[in-house]
């Protein structure tokens, strides 16, 4: 296992946080374009009703990420809560 990959799978489970402080959920899953090997995504799992209708999990764009250390930093989120679409 390359240094890179063991640091995406190093991101499951983490708590990621709006960068108002508020939880939205955990890391359930990187996505990874597969030519260049360069994550695009996080799948966060587990998310609260009061932020997502229907707590549906999200992809979230890796460029809304500020930091990654104990937790996953967000440093945009779009206005909440973010409406169910059918």
């Amino acid at each position: 296992m390359s240094d890179n990959e063991w640091r995406l799978t190093s991101l499951k489970g983490m708590d990621v946080y709006l960068p108002d402080g508020r939880l939205l959920g955990s890391v359930h899953d990187a996505v990874v374009e597969v030519g260049d090997h360069i994550a695009t995504h996080l799948f966060v799992k587990e998310t609260p009703e009061e932020l997502v209708e229907g707590k549906v999990n999200l992809a979230v764009p890796w460029r809304w990420v500020r930091s990654v250390g104990d937790v996953v930093l967000l440093r945009w989120f779009p206005k909440t809560p973010i409406p169910l679409r059918n």
